[in-house]
């Protein structure tokens, strides 16, 4: 996608855009969101269907995290993508989104360190034997965070070959497309990062050795797939589940130039800031489609306009695509709202957010 500016006074939110082969009616993008709503062994239920043809009237939906292995799972009753009954329940939901015309992706996560045995019935495995500060939650509550086993070359390579048969399931579950999770310190930030990844052989040490396991999921996605239907999510310099990269600066350029030469459809920037010298580096470096997730404030409460202005600053400063949480989890017609400058639902009781059922869900109301 070429970057293309708007007409003074006109909100580049409401344009349309092309994403690949697809054509979007507007440049606002419904991020992923964890809602843990699925089975206990991760099969997407009929109430997810609802939530997300709710929202199809975003310019593209990016559906929450989904493992692609058992291993791979961090929480209760999230979405996988490993088996046939994952695939039935996600095509109930893509089918669901089609009929009320959306578009949508699915991402793939896997939660190295970020797991316990009590949920998925496996140890964590990570880049390296160093545990998640604090606590997991599981099916019991909090519970202390355990010692991940250190991933071999072998399972290194099973872990590339199930993102690309996760791929390829989603794709058959009726997915346009696939986003892969490199951010948010979960398995693929975590071999990113100097506090994670302490590594001797060949995926870890240097810059090149710490973004090699990233660069070879993407590229079996992509040979899985094909590029037009493959993003990469990244998140430069977040430290959430306890990540520390150690040298941001050096990590990004690197991993943006070596991922552009396989063409995915796409690069998602989690907090960008279009005052950083980063973000303004990793547009210098990405040709192709850039989607923007701006700083709202971290924990703190949505501004007033759902990141309205916010979006409008990063599409100002190259982005092509703003993605948007909480906003579109309150405001099933965020689109509408906006474009008619109408008030916005407030997020309720974070509490609801992860309890299952349809409170705080499914529930939000549209404007008459």
């Amino acid at each position: 996608m070429t970057h293309t500016p708007v007409a003074a006074g006109r909100s580049g939110l409401f344009a349309p855009a092309r994403l690949g082969g697809l054509r979007l009616p507007n440049r606002l993008v419904m991020a992923p969101m964890t809602r843990n709503r699925a089975t206990a062994d991760g099969v997407p239920t009929p109430v997810m269907a609802t939530y997300y043809a709710q929202r199809a009237t975003a310019g593209l939906i990016i559906a929450e995290a989904s493992t692609p292995n058992a291993v791979g799972q961090t929480y209760p009753d999230i979405t996988a993508i490993h088996t046939d009954a994952h695939v039935a329940g996600w095509r109930r939901v893509t089918e669901a989104v089609r009929a009320a015309g959306g578009r949508m992706f699915l991402q793939l996560q896997h939660g190295g360190r970020v797991g316990h045995p009590a949920t998925s019935g496996l140890v964590p495995v990570a880049p390296s034997a160093v545990p998640l500060p604090g606590t997991v939650f599981t099916p019991g509550g909090h519970r202390p965070a355990v010692v991940p086993r250190e991933m071999t070359a072998d399972e290194i390579r099973s872990t590339v070959a199930d993102f690309a048969a996760a791929a390829r399931r989603a794709v058959d579950a009726g997915f346009a497309g696939v986003e892969v999770h490199a951010a948010n310190g979960y398995l693929l930030h975590q071999f990113l990062a100097c506090s994670t990844n302490h590594r001797t052989d060949g995926y870890g040490g240097p810059v090149s050795g710490r973004i090699r396991f990233v660069l070879e999921v993407v590229r079996a996605v992509v040979d899985a797939v094909g590029p037009e239907r493959v993003g990469v999510r990244i998140a430069p310099g977040v430290t959430v589940n306890g990540i520390e990269e150690g040298d941001t600066d050096r990590i990004y350029p690197a991993l943006v130039e070596a991922l552009a030469e396989f063409g995915p459809a796409y690069l998602h920037v989690v907090f960008a800031d279009p005052d950083q010298p980063l973000f303004r580096r990793i547009r210098e470096l990405w040709a192709g489609t850039l989607i923007a997730n701006p700083v709202l404030g971290w924990g703190g409460p949505l501004p007033a306009d759902g990141g309205r202005h916010a979006g409008e600053r990063l599409l100002a400063a190259g982005a092509d695509l703003i993605s948007l949480g909480r906003a579109f989890l309150a405001n099933p017609d965020l689109v509408e709202r906006l474009r008619l400058g109408a008030p916005l639902n407030p997020v309720r009781d974070e509490g609801q957010m992860y309890t299952g059922g349809t409170t705080g869900y499914t529930d939000y109301p549209v404007l008459p």
